[in-house]
């Protein structure tokens, strides 16, 4: 399930997003990064860890997010407008695959349930992805909205997450962080790119703006177990990822001279099990190709 490194290194943004490894990867491995699925499923065969009920349902939200974003980002290859965004689309789908795996691998050692036990045998309301993941690819700038709003939550979310009090929370984090530092750069540039391109590009951008912004408020929902971990110190609060989510976006906004959409906020449900409509067909393109694998370890 691994792949290629993303492309060479990035520009910064000159909107406050800072400039992190451009060569970092979820599959490239180096010996100050080398926390790989392997590793921690190695660790939970030999009893060195095991999530606690809360923590792996945890684990599993953020695995689910991942795993549904990587499949769609996937669509893209042979479809992108340039040559470029196939490679750079094809790697962000990698890295997100990479997180999913580990993310998984540790929310099913509470189970005894290998990652692809989790990824492919699970009914849809068993999954816990954010509706925002799960919405359609659309045209181009629809895709880049979505990449745009998740690559910011999960940098500031992955940013906290590395003084999180699960030791294997916080190295997934740590390596995770790198990669979406570059999926939050390569979103704002496009964002800057077709806000302030053509007429045309321009319409598209807020169109797809205003069709992703609905799920952003899901993503930041304090439900019993969110306020648990808090608690416990396994993760931060919403309102304190929120509080940098909204100045880092709004200040690339502004610097595309665009608006943040005065939408109302979709009812969401994901982390219940209750899902978009779109969720299904996903899981089932996954599962026939599943199938096609005899290997899959289940």
């Amino acid at each position: 399930m691994t792949g290629p490194s993303t492309s060479a290194a990035h520009e910064d943004v000159t909107t406050g997003v800072a400039g992190g490894d451009g060569n970092a990867s979820a599959t490239r491995i180096t010996p100050g990064n080398a926390l790989r699925p392997e590793d921690i499923a190695l660790e939970v065969r030999t009893g060195a860890i095991r999530p606690t009920d809360d923590a792996a349902e945890y684990a599993l939200r953020l695995g689910d997010d991942a795993l549904i974003l990587a499949q769609r980002l996937g669509h893209w290859i042979s479809r992108a407008p340039e040559l470029e965004e196939d490679v750079a689309l094809g790697n962000i789908a990698l890295d997100q695959l990479g997180h999913a795996r580990s993310f998984l691998t540790y929310a099913g050692g509470a189970w005894d349930k290998s990652e692809d036990n989790l990824a492919y045998v699970r009914r849809e309301h068993e999954f816990r992805s954010a509706h925002l993941v799960e919405q359609p690819n659309g045209d181009f700038a629809v895709t880049i909205a979505r990449q745009f709003l998740i690559s910011f939550y999960q940098y500031e979310l992955y940013r906290h997450l590395m003084g999180s009090t699960d030791a294997t929370v916080a190295a997934i984090a740590a390596k995770a962080v790198k990669e979406v530092d570059y999926h939050r750069d390569h979103s704002a540039q496009w964002v800057l790119r077709l806000g302030q391109g053509t007429d045309e590009s321009r319409r598209r951008m807020i169109h797809g703006l205003r069709l992703m912004w609905p799920y952003v408020n899901e993503l930041f929902d304090e439900d019993p177990l969110t306020l648990r971990l808090v608690a416990s110190g396994i993760t931060v609060a919403p309102a304190i990822i929120r509080e940098e989510f909204d100045r880092l976006t709004g200040q690339v906004l502004a610097d595309a001279d665009l608006e943040v959409p005065d939408v109302p906020a979709a009812p969401g449900g994901g982390r219940r099990g209750e899902h978009s409509e779109h969720l299904g067909y996903i899981l089932a393109e996954m599962q026939v190709l599943a199938r096609e694998h005899p290997g899959a370890n289940w």
